[in-house]
């Protein structure tokens, strides 16, 4: 038993005082404005029976996989599954990893070395900070989503760089300039790694596949524990940098695979998602309509996630307290993990939210600021 655990105390202390204590909570039910299911293939009847009836059938797919992928836990499944992502994305190879986390600790911890740079936008995920703190490299922000200062920062560089972004962001709800950033990586000769966990699936396979920029990036994240609504994560990339994470990528190389049945229902969720494109429709439409309700938002007009500034952790807290007692769900966001000033509440929008909830919600939001 630890004698001295008066500093963790004293920290959760302070957390507590500043009213931004985490605890864990039962889910409850409620209309979901926070939750990452963009098109609610998570409660899909339809998948589920699907995947229902592939577990019938092959009842080993829930099986453990009993050690990692270089020992014993590399199934056909797994390896068929990454050739089918690659092929589906226009990438000459795929790396799948348990979860979103995992594939950003990997890439960023192997890939830059001790005389390398890493730029990463100022609102990227903590994955990527928590990956580069493993890495010898050396990381730099750069104003979020400013190509300029983005720019001046790689003038500067001499050895070789990265530049990390996402596609969409998960605090603004905006889009990064992925186009011009590719040009810059291009111009300066610098790798580019783009994560699309929040686009994917809501913007087709992604930006980069949309924008044609395939040949242009390092590495593409592409998650699946949001708009698929299963669990899990790829790396895109050659097959060069595939073999390189397999040998050199220690959140790879010594975690225990997941367990098949993952990486099954990642594939049947591609050829849902594929046969049922009115989900992502339907998700356009509810967007269009929580804007035309005529709040104040940074986020971008086609995002699923719209952030709405309060300014003030106890204000926003008393906003989330009285959508929560009408039976709203939504995610508030306090500094510090935000700047001070802009606190937000963080509305997800979902294909399976009706008009009159997001009416409904956006009126209490208005009446109270």
């Amino acid at each position: 038993m630890l004698k001295n655990i008066s500093h963790f105390q004293d920290a959760l202390h302070k957390r507590k005082q500043e009213g931004t204590l985490r605890s864990l909570q039962p889910k409850t039910g409620g209309c979901d404005f926070y939750s990452n299911d963009y098109l609610g293939l998570s409660t899909n009847k339809e998948l589920q029976n699907i995947l229902l009836k592939e577990v019938n059938e092959n009842p080993l797919l829930l099986s453990g996989s009993t050690g990692s992928r270089l020992i014993s836990g590399n199934s056909r499944i797994v390896t068929l599954t990454e050739d089918f992502i690659a092929e589906r994305h226009s990438f000459s190879s795929a790396l799948l990893f348990p979860c979103g986390y995992h594939a950003n600790l990997a890439l960023f911890s192997a890939l830059p070395k001790r005389h390398d740079t890493v730029i990463v936008d100022e609102q990227i995920h903590r994955s990527v900070h928590d990956g580069c703190k493993m890495s010898n490299a050396r990381k730099l922000k750069f104003r979020h989503n400013d190509t300029e200062h983005l720019e001046s920062i790689l003038k500067r560089q001499e050895g070789h760089c990265y530049i990390a972004i996402e596609s969409l962001y998960s605090m603004e709800g905006d889009f990064a300039p992925i186009k011009e950033i590719a040009k810059l990586a291009n111009k300066y000769e610098a790798g580019l790694i783009i994560d699309e966990a929040h686009a994917f699936g809501v913007l087709g396979y992604g930006l980069v596949e949309r924008y044609g920029l395939t040949d242009q990036v390092t590495a593409n994240v592409i998650t699946y524990g949001k708009a698929l609504g299963a669990h899990g994560a790829a790396i895109l990339c050659n097959s060069s940098l595939k073999s390189y994470l397999i040998n050199f990528a220690s959140p790879f190389i010594y975690t225990t695979a997941a367990q098949d049945f993952q990486w099954m229902s990642i594939k049947a969720g591609y050829a849902f998602l594929d046969h049922h494109q009115e989900l992502p429709l339907q998700l356009q439409e509810n967007i269009k309509t929580f804007r035309s309700r005529g709040l104040s938002s940074p986020s971008s007009a086609i995002s699923p996630i719209q952030a709405i500034i309060i300014p003030d952790n106890q204000k926003l807290k008393s906003l989330q307290k009285i959508l929560s007692e009408q039976g709203f769900l939504t995610y508030a966001i306090y500094s510090p993990t935000v700047k001070e000033g802009s606190e937000r509440l963080r509305i997800c929008l979902h294909s399976f939210n009706t008009e009159m909830e997001i009416i409904r919600l956006t009126e209490i939001i208005k009446d109270f600021i």
